[in-house]
């Protein structure tokens, strides 16, 4: 509860912080049993949607929107996958990306929460759609960026050009940084699953912290450090492998 109204959570032209104090619990279409927090969404001013979703033990979900695909990441529980006549169980880090137009079913088997992000799908000429990928993020092998050894990036979406999207951790050592001001095409969204530290999006500089969420708009200047005595860690999306002339 707020006496003063103050708050951490930030909404600018071109990006966002959202906060935990600050979120809202909402029934969607296509989840039933759950709750979910819609935290960035065309409204906002994103060409994609990113939310979580809160899962009793029994509460379901199911595709719900044509041409749409649909990139989950488990943060707390256990949740059954049925997608292609197989059946999956995701614990606490496992992933699966879902194309559009492919019926599945996601069931909560313990009281479970899980962050999604979803964005309709551009065809790329000459290509089959991606299929299925079903993973644990921890067995994901991790790579230096820009040889840095104290920043670890595990990709967690195969590198090829069928994908329009791709979905990332980032694993800060205490005291390390982004290498440079970053400022691109490419839109983010991020939640911070472990750590924090001081986040710059545009001409602000913003405490972050485990459970916070941002949304950059493209060509929004970016930067991050990692502050405290443990890693610092985040999951972030960004859109790939596309002309910007190409329907959105």
């Amino acid at each position: 509860m707020s006496l003063t109204g103050f708050t951490r959570a930030r909404v600018a032209a071109n990006h966002a912080l959202l906060t935990p104090d600050t979120f809202i619990r909402a029934p969607l279409p296509g989840w039933t049993g759950a709750l979910c927090i819609v935290h960035i969404s065309p409204e906002l001013g994103a060409r994609f949607k990113m939310y979580t979703v809160e899962m009793p033990p029994g509460s379901t979900g199911e595709m719900s929107i044509l041409d749409i695909e649909r990139f989950i990441y488990v943060t707390a529980g256990q949740v059954g996958l049925e997608v292609n006549g197989a059946r999956h169980t995701l614990p606490p880090h496992g992933y699966a990306y879902l194309p559009a137009n492919l019926p599945h079913r996601l069931s909560a088997q313990s009281e479970s929460r899980l962050v999604v992000f979803e964005k309709p799908y551009r065809a790329l000429a000459g290509a089959e759609p991606p299929g299925v990928v079903v993973g644990l993020e921890p067995e994901v092998p991790g790579q230096p960026l820009m040889g840095d050894e104290a920043l670890e990036v595990r990709l967690l979406l195969p590198d090829h050009p069928s994908f329009d999207l791709a979905v990332n951790t980032m694993t800060f050592a205490p005291g390390a940084h982004l290498p440079m001001v970053e400022t691109h095409v490419m839109e983010h969204g991020l939640l911070f699953l472990e750590g924090g530290g001081v986040y710059r999006l545009g001409d602000h500089w913003y405490p972050v912290q485990a459970g916070d969420v941002i949304w950059m708009a493209s060509y929004c200047p970016q930067w991050f450090g990692a502050l405290g005595k443990s890693p610092s860690k985040y999951l972030i999306y960004k859109d790939v492998n596309r002309h910007s002339l190409g329907p959105l």
